[in-house]
């Protein structure tokens, strides 16, 4: 079942009940998703290579937050990855933000997010820093999640780490031996006390009855391409995959989630308006980065990896890059050719 239809049908009631507190990415969204693959956002003439075929053709919306206009970012992401993988056993680290905080992060997103992302990496990096572990710069890919399988707002952090690091005074590397990280209990409060003082220090006030014990989870994850595949399956993805989405029947919306406790399937019954207001309140500011690298893995650390991956005798096997999808000819299925585009219309 697709998204689309969905917010043809509800849009009118999600706007009447929600459109006065949606911010200005939530709703711009919210268009560029009703207008996907429509005239209003735009159009190719395209045309047959091998036959007389021709004919204009609806363009994407190419908004990170439709899941029709993800899947090829989310191949050229897993792209990237692996030209930084590492022989080494690998680690998803997980911070989230406890409840009491999750109001101020809804309100102050991109003040929040950027300095959860901060606390979170300079954590890690100070835990692989400390001389009685590794000693070690770690490497580190940030992924910012705002959603549980339930799709109610809670905002976390996955951050996927190689088991190792570069000793820069010793210019040497370092792995990890065995399938142990860090302490959960000191990573969790560690970012705790950074965070808090950070929100502090930017001007707001702590919550009300704000716990003294926050959750970090470290996971390992296997090694190498497996390892980072399912990561990349898992971290790169949109807020809800349109399989998921099970029945729209008499104004109700169901879809399933699997527990994450005990791996069963589960459904959840909304009103459509309420289901599209579940699904847009996980849209994130406009330019905000929602992945983060940090350490050797950081864009600007590129000579560092190369090193890193000689030492390890890493074979990088050249990835060609997939191509994008071409239109097919509904007469003779050979590849259509792109002759001009019309802009798109403009919202009335």
């Amino acid at each position: 079942m697709e998204l689309k239809p969905i917010i043809s049908q509800y849009q009118s009631a999600f706007l009447k009940q929600y459109g006065s507190r949606l911010l200005a990415g939530q709703l711009q969204a919210f268009h560029a998703l009703h207008r996907c693959r429509t005239p209003d956002s735009g159009e190719l003439y395209v045309q047959c290579t091998h036959c007389d075929e021709a004919h204009w053709r609806p363009m994407s919306c190419g908004h990170r937050s439709c899941p029709k206009c993800q899947n090829y970012e989310a191949s050229r992401w897993l792209e990237r990855q692996q030209a930084k993988l590492l022989p080494v056993e690998y680690f998803m680290v997980t911070f989230t933000l406890p409840y009491q905080l999750r109001a101020l992060a809804k309100q102050h997103q991109k003040v929040i997010y950027s300095l959860f992302f901060a606390c979170v990496s300079s954590t890690l990096k100070d835990f692989g820093l400390n001389p009685d572990k590794l000693g070690v710069e770690m490497g580190m890919t940030a992924v910012l999640h705002t959603h549980n399988r339930k799709l109610d707002y809670h905002p976390h952090i996955h951050l996927v780490v190689p088991g190792g690091g570069v000793n820069k005074r010793k210019k040497q590397w370092k792995k990890f031996k065995g399938k142990y990280l860090f302490n959960e209990f000191s990573l969790a409060k560690v970012f705790r006390a950074r965070f808090l003082d950070a929100i502090v220090q930017n001007g707001f006030l702590i919550p009300h009855k704000t716990p003294r014990e926050w959750v970090a989870n470290c996971k390992h994850v296997g090694k190498g391409l497996p390892a980072l595949k399912y990561l990349s399956r898992y971290l790169y993805r949109g807020v809800i995959s349109e399989k998921n989405i099970v029945a729209n029947h008499n104004g109700l919306i169901t879809f399933k989630y699997i527990e994450s406790k005990n791996g069963t399937t589960l459904f959840r019954t909304l009103t459509g308006e309420d289901f599209l207001n579940l699904i847009f309140q996980h849209v994130l500011p406009k330019g905000f980065r929602r992945v983060r690298d940090y350490g050797f893995l950081h864009p600007n650390a590129k000579k560092i990896l190369t090193l890193v991956q000689l030492v390890l005798n890493v074979i990088i096997k050249t990835i060609v890059q997939l191509p994008r999808p071409v239109f097919k000819c509904p007469k003779c299925q050979s590849p259509m050719a792109i002759i001009t585009f019309r802009r798109p219309n403009k919202p009335s």
